[in-house]
């Protein structure tokens, strides 16, 4: 059976710092993906990357390739392998598979229920399937994760209460202000995680929103939808006497507020607090901001005690939803089971229909007084025994039980019929 690994880093084991460091652009992915498809060592691959985690699940042609991988992230993100080892997980076969599941079902993201990450895994799928690195394996591994997710949001509770990294952002927020309609926020960026971040804001009753995006045409859209004001990206700076509260989720590179930044403006705001909110990795935010009086800095990390509140709340939902994963796991494990099997019933099919169909035409060369409709007759019937022989050995042979060894019977079967099965390079 073909091994799946999956090696990763997430917000659990991996800081922010390390995290953004380790991430892939939409390019890079697309990049590493040529790379792997290219290596003789590799089958599949596919590579999430997303603000809490980066991972690459692949099918490797010879050996585990772990340490190849790990050496490619090195040398692919040019960070030294003793900075990022300790922080990797190496997940192989069942556990590879229930990873991939709990992740696409959000039961492993940072605020549990959060709708965002199946998008991303979908998204990293697609990018896959169009560079031709992901086969047979992963593609039905993928459908599989699509499926659970969608049943455990559909029959659990736990995306009750729109949770998400957004939403843990503005609920940090309600905690700083006591109350946020008297307060004016500035969004840095205006994609799918700033749009929800106006959405919970709006039910804040919050006083004032401006939206700073380099497209400007993008800042005007999403300032229309919800009567705020855009900003070209360049007057970010300047517009900060004005506001309370950031919340950064750009795909910037590079900060794009800076300690220096932060610094001059704050004297035109008579040094009122300021509160940043950086929601993205590579972040956004400038930590040394910190250091300037009445100026606060928090990170996705800062999110986690929102986090686990949540977690708390959705213990029930998420005993229900780990029972679905593991359903789905037994499912997708009988289903590379019976790949297996495949190849054996094929032989044996062909081992027998070849017989059968020699010791007919040595039969019929010998009665060449038959009329043709005789002759096909016992063409018929001899396929027809072929098949009725090898009925219930093929039928027992998918009928695959729990308690039973596989590998054994198909040993065995390889054995007894003198079959040989090619082995795979």
């Amino acid at each position: 059976m073909p091994e799946i690994i999956l090696i990763g880093a997430n917000h659990k084991t991996a800081p922010v710092a390390l995290r953004e460091k380790l991430s892939f652009s939409e390019e890079e992915t697309e990049a590493a993906l040529e790379i792997f498809k290219k290596d003789t060592g590799i089958k599949e691959a596919i590579v999430f990357s997303t603000c809490n985690r980066t991972e690459i699940l692949y099918i490797p042609e010879t050996g585990d390739q772990v340490d190849q991988v790990i050496a490619f992230i090195s040398n692919y993100k040019q960070i030294d392998v003793a900075e990022f080892k300790s922080a990797l997980y190496v997940h192989r076969g069942e556990m590879a598979i229930r990873h991939l599941f709990n992740v696409a079902s959000s039961l492993d993201s940072m605020v549990v229920g959060e709708p965002q990450i199946l998008g991303q895994i979908k998204q990293a799928y697609r990018m896959a399937v169009g560079c031709n690195s992901s086969g047979v394996l992963l593609n039905r591994m993928m459908h599989k994760a699509f499926s659970v997710a969608k049943r455990v949001r559909k029959e659990t509770g736990i995306g009750d209460n729109a949770v998400s990294i957004s939403y843990a952002a503005i609920e940090l927020a309600n905690k700083i202000f006591s109350d946020l309609s008297r307060k004016s926020v500035m969004l840095l960026g205006a994609g799918e995680m700033a749009e929800l971040a106006v959405e919970h804001l709006i039910s804040n009753r919050v006083k004032r929103i401006l939206v700073a995006n380099r497209t400007f045409k993008n800042a005007v859209e999403l300032a229309q939808k919800f009567n705020g004001q855009a900003v070209a990206f360049e007057e970010r700076v300047e517009a900060l006497k004005d506001v309370d509260i950031i919340i950064s989720s750009t795909g910037a590179a590079d900060y794009v507020m800076t300690r220096d930044d932060v610094k001059k403006i704050m004297k035109k705001r008579q040094h009122n607090t300021l509160f940043f909110i950086d929601i993205a990795v590579p972040r956004d935010i400038d930590p040394k901001i910190n250091d300037i009086s009445n100026a606060y800095v928090y990170d996705i990390d800062d999110l986690k005690n929102i986090v686990e509140s949540n977690l708390e709340q959705r213990g029930k939902e998420t005993v229900k939803a780990k029972r679905y994963i593991d359903e789905a796991v037994v499912k997708f494990e009988q289903w590379m089971e019976s790949l297996a099997i495949v190849p054996t019933i094929k032989a044996l099919n062909d081992k027998i229909s070849a017989i059968v169909e020699m010791e007919c035409n040595k039969t019929l060369s010998h009665l060449k007084h038959l009329d043709p409709k005789d002759v096909e007759a016992i063409q018929r019937m001899s396929k027809a025994i072929a098949s009725r022989t090898i009925h219930d050995p093929i039928l027992f042979l998918r009928n695959t039980g729990d308690h039973r060894d596989d590998s054994l019977y198909l040993n065995v079967t390889q054995q007894l019929f003198n079959i040989k099965i090619p082995e795979k390079n």
